[in-house]
């Protein structure tokens, strides 16, 4: 994404035994966290004002921008590097760090501290803690939901001369999309559109070659026309799942939305190519994590009700999902703070740091918080959030998942953006690849 004895945590006033035996210290004087360099880590930094306050410890922050932030600490774990106390890891790192021993297990914490993972949004607590998934073997507590959505111009779509047209065109009210072909019609009738006397497009998506970007946009779609990993009864399986009809439709589909509806230079871009896109006012719907939609609402530009918010629409069989962000928070093994690393995620999970969490732009994934009945209205993007939510799939999470996602980088870019070969070529090209991969990991 081994197994070390988690020494006893007392509260906060407590001394931590020194690594010379009979000899005491105070407690660590920082913590150091690591994570990606992004709004939520801006609101993080406020919320641990709170932790520093009632603890005596300076927090410390080690933030990568995302383009280099799984090089950069995937590097530092696995040089044992002790820069980072506290690792806030994307999802698809936990098998590997909990095989490669580079998170504490937190089981004993968690059963000492009444801590439930009962508490998180299921599909958070499978996505961010479990390995082996769908297994009670935690290596993080879920720090920040996220998942694949939508947002688009409300305004624009409110206008009548643009209603009347789309609905003479399409026989349809300009409205919502139901399903990616209603999505596509939409982000056609906008492309290279005048609106106030500016050329518009139709929508931004994820193209980006170099980290992770196409895939994460490529399999949001493909989910919802019926990708599979893997036989879902023979782990490993990939032929026929990967490569079925189904998938290579969706595949199709996305290049046809890169080919008809995409701003100009487009080619590689992601997270905050297409916010650029959005709220620069060239798009009419956006591709995003939902950690963009604060910001969105906040915008001088399309905020203020100028934009709404809608989770994955359904592929052809009327079935959505949606592709899994997200992150949660672990104790890093090098760490010489691993008691006060604990303390940190103590303070974290309490349920009125979760909910101040939510209303300082971070995604809280405790259920406390999005199942109370004022979540859903409290934010113009919170329903959405919780659709989303209950939708999501990730990619693998296996120890290999670098090598899985440079093969998909690869095959899904040739095709969608370089327009090599076809779906098909790109699907069974990519079974042949992830094959090999796990073939030399000794799963076949």
């Amino acid at each position: 994404m081994n197994f070390r004895h988690i020494g006893s945590l007392a509260a906060f006033g407590v001394f931590l035994a020194a690594g010379v035996a009979g000899t005491e210290q105070a407690r660590a004087k920082d913590l150091t966290l690591c994570w990606a360099a992004w709004d939520p880590a801006n609101a993080l930094v406020e919320l641990s004002k709170d932790f520093e306050a009632k603890s005596g410890i300076k927090m410390k922050f080690e933030f990568v921008p995302w383009p280099n932030f799984a090089d950069r600490m995937l590097n530092e774990l696995n040089s044992g590097g002790k820069l980072c106390d506290l690792m806030i890891g994307d999802s698809q790192w936990i098998g590997g760090a909990a095989e490669n021993g580079q998170y504490v297990k937190l089981n004993d914490f968690f059963d000492k501290e009444g801590i439930k993972m009962d508490d998180f949004i299921p599909a958070t607590v499978v996505g961010y803690a479990e390995w082996p998934k769908n297994t009670p073997n935690y290596w993080a507590l879920p720090a920040f939901g996220d998942v694949v959505g939508w947002s688009y111009r409300k305004d624009w779509f409110a206008r009548p001369e643009l209603q009347a047209e789309f609905k003479q065109k399409y026989g349809r009210d300009l409205a919502v999309p139901k399903t990616f072909a209603e999505l596509k019609d939409i982000a056609e009738f906008f492309q290279k559109r005048q609106i106030d006397g500016k050329t518009v497009y139709g929508a931004a998506i994820y193209t980006e070659r170099g980290s992770e970007g196409i895939t994460m946009g490529a399999m949001d779609v493909l989910y919802s026309f019926g990708f599979q990993y893997e036989n879902p009864a023979k782990p490993y399986e990939l032929q026929g799942y990967v490569n079925s009809a189904k998938a290579v439709k969706g595949l199709e589909f996305y290049k046809q939305l890169y080919d008809c509806c995409t701003p100009p230079g487009h080619s590689d871009a992601y997270m905050s190519e297409d916010i650029d896109a959005y709220k620069s006012g060239q798009v009419a719907l956006h591709m995003n994590f939902a950690f963009t939609w604060p910001g969105i609402n906040a915008d001088a530009n399309v905020g203020g009700g100028k934009s709404g918010y809608f989770p994955n629409p359904a592929g052809p069989d009327g079935v959505a999902f949606a592709q899994l962000g997200g992150q949660g928070i672990s104790v890093v093994s090098a760490s010489e703070k691993k008691d006060d690393a604990l303390a940190y995620i103590k303070w974290f999970a309490q349920p009125e740091i979760q909910q101040k969490w939510w209303q300082m732009g971070g995604y809280s994934a405790l259920r406390k918080v999005v199942e109370d009945p004022s979540f859903a209205t409290s934010q113009p993007y919170a329903q959405t959030f919780l659709d989303s939510m209950a939708i999501v799939k990730d990619f693998w999470a296996e120890p290999a998942y670098a090598s899985l996602l440079q093969a998909a980088q690869k095959r899904f870019h040739d095709y969608v953006v370089a327009g090599q070969g076809s779906a098909q070529d790109a699907l069974d090209g990519l079974v042949k690849d992830w094959t090999q991969v796990f073939d030399d990991e000794g799963k076949y």
